[in-house]
């Protein structure tokens, strides 16, 4: 594996010379390029954050839990995990600092915890990914994608907990 990478460069670095490409030219047209982009992303990333915070300031995250919990326990979702499954979407960090706190209150080999960390290894933070993808696109028609990766994600939250109980 320690060999891929190198492997990787000298073929497109051989390719780029058969092919008579200005290496370092295309190089910096590149670093251009990303630039422009990374700059286009801040301002739906300084939203996305600015929610994820407000939303756990305002005390709405804990309101939502306890309103949510039933409907989980009844899904199959352990209620302990409620929390975890709706901050994952918002907030990578502070999912994974949500599952630290279930592994040292039920311990690593509960069943709340194999179920949280199947959760949380098996969904990503849906806003944050969908601002980085369609950051660059002129119409930003985000609903329909974004809900089908939420609704995706929950149901494979069901599996897996249904998964992990069998297990």
């Amino acid at each position: 594996m320690a060999y891929i990478v190198p492997a990787i460069f000298i073929i497109v670095l051989v390719f780029a010379i058969i092919k008579k490409v200005k290496i370092y030219d295309e190089f910096s047209a590149g670093v251009g390029e990303a630039v422009k982009f990374t700059m286009s992303l801040i301002p739906c990333l300084a939203a996305i954050f600015m929610m994820c915070e407000l939303f756990e300031a305002s005390g709405l995250a804990d309101k939502l839990t306890q309103a949510l919990s039933p409907v989980f326990s009844f899904l199959g979702i352990p209620k302990e995990l409620t929390k975890l499954v709706l901050i994952k979407p918002f907030s990578g960090s502070g999912s994974l600092a949500y599952l630290n706190n279930i592994i040292d209150e039920y311990g690593a080999d509960s069943y709340i915890a194999r179920c949280a960390c199947v959760c949380f290894g098996s969904s990503e933070t849906v806003f944050y990914i969908s601002a980085v993808y369609f950051a660059g696109l002129k119409q930003k028609k985000l609903a329909a994608p974004i809900a089908i990766v939420l609704v995706s994600t929950f149901l494979t939250t069901i599996l897996a907990c249904l998964i992990c109980r069998v297990m």
